[in-house]
């Protein structure tokens, strides 16, 4: 028994420390050890692996249809990228850790963590939002050439993304400017849930997260956080509507919101992140064809074009790795283009071939569409946790980009805590 409790504790520390590294890696790279970055982009993969080993040694990893399935495919997959795909073992190591190490470590924390651990990472997360989001203020209104702003390895030409109005896309403590959008879209999941539960948490941390969430949307100048606090407060919304009782502290967290964006609204800094906001939202929907580009074109089309690509894909693909930025480097010298395809189930199809890349994609709707069904059902008797964090962890199921270091972190870990939630 002790030697049980020893090895949870062990990996909950795992777990813990995947967590931290996810958010804080990109500091590292940055501007705490830039000499160090390009070994930095793996640092989370021992510590995965560790505690995978340690978890099959003590029999607290069990097999399942969905696990054996993506790490049969990710096998075969190294065997095929060696010898009929492009052949290069580096590239093939990193496009297969994503298979047998990051969606393994998705189901090791759905079998360690409790629903008070889940809680637990909420709290901080809550935390961590109020000097995130002081930060990104600091390099919104800073040039990119300023320390805040200075990219991977210490790039002084700027990790922020055109944004509007000769403002930048604040990256955070991140590589890219996605992790800002992917860090405060599970942010908005825990601020939701705990204005619904506000015996578990700090009444004036809850007050504190909610505003810098709201100040975060324009400052971050995202089109997806946006959408997805909005989808977040959709998934709420029905939750209450199934369950009236909770209908007091939905208002209560309405008020809260309109309160906090009533005070924000009287300062400048939130007033001039409205405008940029505002005008990169108008030239988007110019440009993008409004919410059809943003949803039906990025997302419906995009996986209905990758589906008929496949079949004119070899049966086995290019290889793993290769639709990555690193497996770009290694094999043409440039991070700068995609080899096989931006968009996730195209990459996948490319990489793996038809047969296997659809064996992936299978794997993923069929694990979205259980844990839909299983939250849905959790509903009706009050437990609200697993239903809101399915409205941040569906859409990274389904479609997250696993090819990008920090996206594959938050879908790892999302998908985990929705896991977790639905066992506890």
């Amino acid at each position: 028994m002790q030697r049980t409790d020893l090895t949870t504790r062990r990996l909950k520390q795992a777990i813990w420390t995947y967590f931290i590294l996810l958010i804080f890696e990109g500091a590292l790279r940055k501007w705490f050890l830039p000499s160090l970055a390009t070994p930095l982009l793996i640092v989370r993969e021992p510590i995965a692996l560790w505690a995978i080993g340690l978890a099959m040694s003590h029999n607290r990893l069990k097999a399942n249809g969905y696990l054996t399935g993506m790490i049969w495919i990710g096998v075969i997959g190294m065997l095929t990228a060696l010898t009929i795909g492009h052949g290069n073992l580096l590239v093939t190591l990193y496009g297969a850790r994503i298979l047998l190490i990051h969606f393994p470590f998705m189901f090791l924390i759905a079998n360690v963590f409790g629903q008070e651990d889940i809680v637990k990472l909420g709290k901080v997360t809550l935390l961590i939002t109020i000097p995130m989001t002081v930060l990104i203020t600091m390099q919104f209104y800073s040039p990119q050439s300023a320390w805040v702003n200075l990219g991977v390895a210490g790039d002084k030409a700027g990790a922020g993304f055109d944004g509007a109005l000769g403002y930048y896309r604040p990256p955070a403590t991140f590589s890219f400017t996605n992790g800002t959008s992917l860090f405060y879209s599970l942010a908005a999941c825990f601020v939701f849930y705990f204005w619904l539960y506000q015996k578990e948490v700090n009444r004036l941390i809850l007050i504190g997260s909610t505003l810098c969430l709201i100040a975060a949307i324009p400052l971050s100048i995202s089109r997806a956080l946006f959408l997805q606090v909005g989808v977040t407060a959709l998934f709420t919304f029905l939750a209450v509507g199934r369950n009236p009782k909770y209908i007091g502290r939905l208002l209560l967290a309405i008020i809260g919101f309109i309160i906090a964006l009533a005070l924000l609204n009287q300062t400048d800094l939130f007033k001039i992140s409205i405008e940029a906001f505002t005008a990169r939202f108008e030239g988007a929907n110019d440009a993008g064809g409004g919410f059809k580009g943003a949803i039906v074109d990025r997302f419906i089309d995009g996986l209905v074009n990758s589906l008929f690509a496949a079949s004119d894909q070899s049966l086995f693909g290019y290889g793993l790795g290769m639709g990555t930025n690193v497996g770009a480097q290694l094999l043409v010298g440039t991070r700068s283009v995609f080899l096989i395809s931006e968009g996730e189930w195209g990459r996948l199809t490319g990489e793996l071939g038809s047969l296997l890349g659809i064996g992936v994609i299978f794997i993923r709707i069929s694990l979205a569409a259980k844990c839909t069904s299983s939250s849905y059902k959790r509903i009706q008797s009050g437990d609200f946790l697993p239903w809101i964090l399915l409205s941040n962890g569906l859409l990274l199921l389904l479609q997250g980009g696993w090819a990008q270091p920090t996206s594959l972190g938050f879908c790892t870990l999302v998908s985990g805590l929705l896991l977790a939630s639905l066992r506890a």
